[in-house]
């Protein structure tokens, strides 16, 4: 009878041990960043945010999860926990797969979402809570950097707070100096940045998008050949 690969064996054993580790360090920064109101405070998460942080949170236990199912698979050579990190693992692929297909298919529909959630985002322009004054100081922030205007309607989209002072700076102040020039437009009599930071938010997304599936592609090749691997050695462990 065949005998277990103690290469293969190992491999599977240090793979999945970075695997656990990775998944171990997302979990503990996302809790941490969850509960935390000094980590929120100098990340700048708000409660908008906090969907996110549970999905990393959640992302970080399944990854723990598979790397234990997959290291005590490989070391105690246990067909269950390698069948369960292979299913696991499947299903993961499986998902992220069907992800990708309807993002592609349902782009007009995440585009028309997009725009829904900056119009919420607008909202918080204009209004006087603590929560919205933090989003107001962010974005004012954004808009320095970026050299634009507004989410959706340009300067309209702060209301009444136009000649407000954020950061030390007035709301979408454009300074009319050599290059920036071009960048200025005169709107309620204030000479402010012409270009809405809609468009050099959805620009950043396309362009991070190849860096996106580049980054979904290699973890599909890793999944892969995990699955090949864990397979390869639940299969090895059964001829034994």
């Amino acid at each position: 009878m065949a005998g277990v690969s103690n290469c293969m064996k190992y491999s599977m054993f240090v793979f999945n041990f970075l695997f656990w580790v990775c998944g171990s360090v997302i979990l503990g920064v996302s809790i941490w960043i969850r509960v935390s109101k000094d980590a929120q405070k100098e990340l700048g998460i708000d409660n908008s945010l906090f969907a996110g942080v549970d999905l990393l949170i959640a992302v970080g236990s399944i990854i723990m999860v598979l790397g234990f199912l997959g290291c005590c698979g490989a070391i105690k050579e246990s067909r269950c926990m390698l069948l369960l990190f292979f299913i696991g693992l499947l299903l993961i692929l499986i998902l992220q797969v069907t992800g990708g297909i309807l993002g592609a298919v349902y782009r007009s529909q995440i585009e028309t979402s997009l725009n829904t959630t900056l119009m919420e985002s607008v909202d918080l322009l204009q209004s006087n809570t603590e929560q919205a004054k933090r989003f107001q100081e962010t974005f004012q922030k954004f808009q320095i950097e970026n050299k634009c205007c507004g989410l959706v309607n340009g300067l309209a989209d702060w209301g009444n707070k136009i000649n407000t002072d954020i950061g030390g700076s007035k709301i979408c102040e454009c300074e009319p100096k050599g290059e920036e020039a071009n960048l200025c437009v005169y709107s309620n009599k204030i000479l402010v940045y012409k270009r809405g930071c809609k468009e050099v938010i959805i620009k950043y997304l396309q362009d991070h998008m190849l860096i996106i599936m580049g980054i979904a592609f290699g973890l599909a090749v890793i999944e892969i050949l995990g699955l090949g691997f864990s397979m390869s050695l639940y299969c090895q462990i059964q001829r034994k």
